[in-house]
């Protein structure tokens, strides 16, 4: 039995390589007739309720009917955080790695204010909309390099340990373009399935 842990990023990052559409909607609909395809078959599908509220969020205002077809065919499970256990190396690795990453935002945060200050230099007579004008480049600048140190390649939320663990607790595959989420996956020991090749592995059953 091969089982499947489902990131929400498949169905928006058209850049991954997934080739089962051009938009949302047309992958959602083609990946349900492939599930539905394989019902017979030793696979099973799933997602956590946190990534499955994400999907439903992107297509708030929309019309639902993909995703209710989608999510009629696949597990919606939460893992099993109870009795799951995870080595102490990975916490290890998660406490260093936050405390660098916390180092390198405090670098970002100091230049930027270093930088706004030089920007600002004989403008102390600026009203509020020139204030904001002059300072908005270093601040975009500063927002842009602060998520960069942070966040990059880190699992950032609740949703993503919850595809990480799930796929431990199952022995799935894990599904997901997001290079944090898999950089995690793989301290955590978890099998994974690059994107570029889900459709083509999932037409061999």
């Amino acid at each position: 039995m091969d089982s499947y842990v489902l990131d929400t990023n498949l169905f928006f990052n058209m850049e991954a390589g997934l080739g089962l559409g051009k938009k949302a909607e047309e992958v959602l609909v083609n990946l349900t007739a492939i599930i539905k395809r394989l019902s017979g078959q030793p696979t099973r599908f799933y997602m956590p309720p946190r990534v499955v509220d994400e999907l439903v969020g992107f297509f708030a205002g929309k019309d639902q009917t993909a995703v209710k077809q989608f999510l009629a065919v696949v597990n919606i499970k939460s893992p099993d955080n109870h009795n799951l256990q995870v080595g102490a190396a990975v916490f290890a690795r998660l406490i260093d790695d936050v405390r660098s990453r916390h180092y390198r935002g405090m670098l970002v945060a100091e230049e930027a204010v270093v930088q706004a200050g030089k920007t600002m230099v004989g403008k102390d007579k600026l009203d509020k909309k020139q204030f904001e004008m002059t300072l908005g480049p270093v601040v975009k600048k500063f927002r842009q390099r602060y998520r960069q140190a942070t966040r990059f390649g880190f699992i950032d939320s609740l949703a993503d340990l919850d595809l990480i663990l799930l796929a431990k607790e199952l022995d799935a595959f894990l599904v997901s373009s997001d290079e944090g989420v898999l950089r995690w996956g793989r301290w955590f020991g978890i099998r994974e399935t690059p994107v570029s090749v889900f459709a083509s592995r999932l037409n061999s059953y």
